[in-house]
């Protein structure tokens, strides 16, 4: 238990956070009293022939300068961005993996020809999935079910049109937009980059306009979810008013199953799967959902460390597979403190960062042993989406942002429903909070997803409207959830 003084400092926490927060009502109330009391003494007689005293000149500066500037910041603002709606993929029954079966056809690829997995190395996939957070219900697509799992690209091509078309199919079902009348089209993919491209095929797909603007992002990992919204946002800023754009997330999971004895290129195998998300932007209020507030993106590539330790590469024997440092978490957990540090004094009430300041001070100038001040972002927002990357990502950042367990919570439960859906977890973890019906109007959700490169990148919205149902991936079962996740699975 804490000490008498500092459950005093913990009571008066909220007294400190009211009047800073509010320091220029708490400053101009006053002000504006003593002015109203001067306006009553004066009388109206005086107080006319006041201004009728002043210079014409005055009055029309006091008039024109104010309205100038108004008009000028009107302007030049950046135009606000909503999110209209979004929908995620449903997983079909047919493409579950149970750990059992998981494992049975990791067995079976090792008598494989030209396969190296070994014994050994299923049982370290054994011992992963039982730590990993997954639950029984995961999917992998349909070509990981057969002995040996096709990695050809026509199956690829098919685990892509499966995911994305059904995830739009569902967004453009429950907005009722019409796929002419989406200006701009992002898709990210990081590990499958056919020709023609992604965006090409929902084009041909879809019969979308011949001067649609469209990108295709790569290469970028799990946060490349969160760049196609900055990306989107940005195309918005330059095209008519009203406009749409469409960002499609996902990972492509069949061609990239690794075959090799590598252990750190076997835990992707264990914790990927299949996933995607359909989410349609404007900057029409109409309809809209969510309002864009701020987009921050980290970048720590520069380091030879931060830069290896997601890396798409062969190993000895030539199988392909994507290596993860066992420096994989000190990495991650310096990108994050980055990108708090560039998001903080964006969306933090000036409470704590007066607190931050205080304590950054006082650590540089009296003494380096002061612990450093740990804002509270619970101040700044509702809802945490964190990036299900696996049980270990998540326990990192409960620690390092000092969140309670329901914070998280639906992390952990996309995690354990879905497994690692790489760029589009952060929208099956929103649809859980909706479907929950733990969403308000007003509430502030952040967003924040890791990837190689290596990128910590960062999303605040806030709610304009909460979904009025569970519909959605959670349909079907978030009456069970919460599930109750063993201590041996969390640590």
């Amino acid at each position: 238990m804490g000490s008498p003084a500092a459950h005093q400092l913990k009571e008066l926490k909220p007294l400190y956070q009211h009047v800073v927060n509010n320091f220029v009502a708490v400053l101009a109330a006053p002000l504006a009293v003593a002015a109203a009391v001067s306006a009553a003494r004066a009388g109206p007689e005086e107080l006319l022939a006041r201004v009728q005293a002043l210079r014409v000149a005055y009055v029309f500066l006091a008039v024109l300068v104010p309205a100038a500037a108004a008009a000028l910041y009107l302007m030049l603002r950046p135009r606000p961005v909503y999110l209209v709606d979004y929908a995620c993929f449903r997983t079909r029954p047919n493409c579950r993996v149970p750990f059992a079966t998981f494992l049975e056809h990791a067995k079976l690829v090792t008598f494989v020809e030209g396969a190296s997995i070994d014994e050994r190395s299923v049982r370290f996939m054994t011992r992963l999935l039982e730590r990993s957070g997954l639950g029984e219900e995961t999917c992998l697509p349909p070509a990981h079910h057969y002995i040996p799992p096709y990695r050809n690209m026509e199956a690829s091509r098919a685990e892509v049109e499966l995911v994305i078309f059904s995830a739009i199919d569902d967004l453009l079902a429950k907005t009722g937009i019409s796929p002419s009348a989406i200006d701009i089209l992002v898709v990210n993919c990081s590990l499958f980059a056919p020709i023609p491209s992604f965006t090409d095929m929902i084009i041909n797909r879809y019969g979308m306009r011949p001067d649609i603007r469209n990108v295709h992002l790569s290469g970028m990992g799990c946060s490349a979810g969160l760049i196609s919204v900055g990306l989107a946002r940005n195309f918005l800023q330059v095209a008519p008013k009203g406009a749409h754009a469409l960002v499609v997330s996902t990972e492509t999971i069949t061609p990239n199953y690794y075959v090799g004895k590598e252990r750190a290129m076997l835990l992707p195998n264990c914790l990927f799967r299949m996933g995607g998300a359909a989410v349609l932007l404007s900057t029409s209020r109409a309809r809209a959902r969510f309002r864009l507030a701020r987009v921050v993106r980290t970048l720590t590539g520069a380091q030879d460390s931060a830069y290896r330790c997601v890396f798409q590469e062969e190993d000895g024997e030539g199988h392909r597979g994507i290596n993860l440092s066992k420096d994989l978490m000190t990495i991650a957990g310096d990108a994050l403190k980055a990108n708090i540090t560039a998001i903080g004094p964006l969306v933090l009430p000036a409470s704590e960062q007066l607190l931050f300041a205080v304590s950054f001070i006082a650590r540089r100038v009296l003494n380096r042993r002061v612990k450093p001040y740990l804002p509270d972002f619970r101040t700044a927002f509702e809802h945490f989406c964190i990036h299900a990357g696996g049980r270990a990502v998540i326990d990192e950042l409960q620690r390092s942002l000092g969140l309670s367990d329901e914070d998280v919570e639906a992390s952990r439960m996309a995690l354990h429903r879905f497994g690692n859906t790489s760029s589009s977890s952060v929208w099956y973890e929103l649809a859980y909070t909706e479907a929950k019906g733990r969403m308000r109007k007003g509430d502030r959700v952040w967003m924040i997803g890791f990837g190689s490169g290596f990128k910590c990148n960062s999303a605040a919205w806030e709610c304009i409207e909460p979904a009025r149902t569970a519909e959605g991936p959670w349909e079907e079962s978030i009456c069970r959830y919460p599930v109750d996740i063993p201590e041996v699975l969390k640590h």
